[in-house]
């Protein structure tokens, strides 16, 4: 009883974990969106690679990828030698309620990959999309490529026309985009995440039980536990509000039309057809992504263009697997390794033209 209390108390007063820490530099920013640049570690030389670009979802903070040191993604890839970027999709205030599918996903990811290349001195550059960011970069990809080297896409959607929570609840006639929008102009990120946790109302008080048996047990209770288990909870609680055009486009045409699929989306003006995606293609999905499960994320690899495309499988879900302990020995690696061949094949090409 002792131990519990103590272990209580030891929660109780524990710090909020510090999150993002990984040192960058903001290379662009417009509106609210920011562009951040991670370098190797000084001393290094510059590394020859074409340079990462990453894009997360829009209704999450980035640092996902820069939890904590030791469980950073943007950390851990520039110690191999890479020049990283990653969007950051900033806080959309009401006068966004305007902002469109094609002021975002064109125009402002397309900035962002000129500027990353502009940057780094390189033609093109390797584009990772996680989640909602993955769906973003495949269409961008597919309407313009001419600055993406390869394309990973991480637990992305981009078929749905599935049986899914998701799918099924967007297609209700009781659901009215348009009302909402209306209503509200950007999407609040309170009803977003309550959609989030409807799909699994179980995942709360799973978590909380967890904790508790930790608490009891006393079994891995330390300092490196709570820094943890409290970062992922502060990112999991610190959402975005989405502009209300982005939301009624993704909403109608992509999860009610299911464009992406039927080849019909345009951005721009563009066709954006998943038979347009003919750079080298990397695909992940999770077994136990319950969110943007392999029926969501798969169709990609089955339907894009590309004559290089590899479909990796991996045990975990949708945040776990990126984020875990295991994702540095799991995860990480292997699209490090992907990004590596690839990068010195596109190398070999651009070298012999």
């Amino acid at each position: 009883m002792l131990k519990t209390l103590s272990n209580l108390v030891k929660l109780v007063r524990h710090p909020s974990p510090e999150v993002g820490r990984t040192p960058h530099v903001v290379v662009h920013a417009e509106n609210k969106w920011r562009l951040l640049r991670f370098s190797a570690p000084s001393g290094r030389p510059p590394s020859r690679r074409l340079p990462l670009l990453l894009v997360p979802s829009m209704i999450n903070r980035w640092y996902v990828l820069d939890l904590l040191p030791g469980k950073s993604l943007v950390e851990w890839l520039p110690e191999k030698g890479w020049d990283v970027y990653v969007v950051d999709w900033g806080t959309p205030g009401p006068e966004d309620r305007h902002l469109t599918f094609d002021d975002v996903v064109g125009r402002y990811l397309g900035r962002a990959l000129r500027r990353t290349c502009e940057k780094s001195d390189s033609p093109a550059a390797h584009v990772l999309g996680y989640c909602m960011g993955g769906t973003l970069a495949t269409i961008h990809a597919a309407a313009f490529p001419d600055r993406v080297a390869s394309l990973t896409t991480l637990a992305a959607p981009v078929a749905f026309g599935d049986d899914g929570i998701l799918a099924t609840w967007t297609r209700s006639p009781a659901f009215d985009p348009d009302a909402l929008v209306d209503a509200h102009g950007n999407v609040p990120w309170p009803l977003l995440q309550a959609s989030f946790l409807m799909l699994r109302p179980t995942l709360t008080p799973s978590k909380l039980a967890f904790l508790a048996d930790k608490l009891v047990t006393g079994r891995g209770f330390d300092e490196a536990f709570l820094d943890s288990f409290l970062a992922k909870e502060k990112w999991a609680n610190d959402n975005v509000d989405l502009p209300g055009e982005v939301f009624r486009t993704w909403i109608r045409a992509l999860y009610r039309e299911d464009q992406l699929v039927r080849g019909t989306f345009r951005l721009l003006g563009r066709p954006a057809r998943l038979e347009d995606v003919t750079m080298p293609l990397h695909v992940l999905s999770f077994e136990h992504d319950y969110i943007v499960p392999k029926e969501s994320a798969a169709p990609l690899a089955e339907r894009a263009g590309s004559r290089d495309i590899t479909h990796t499988h991996l045990p975990g879900g949708h945040v776990a697997a990126v984020v875990s302990e295991s994702a540095k020995d799991r995860l990480w690696p292997k699209l490090e390794s992907w990004w590596v061949t690839h990068d010195r094949a596109l190398r070999a090409v651009s070298a012999a033209e």
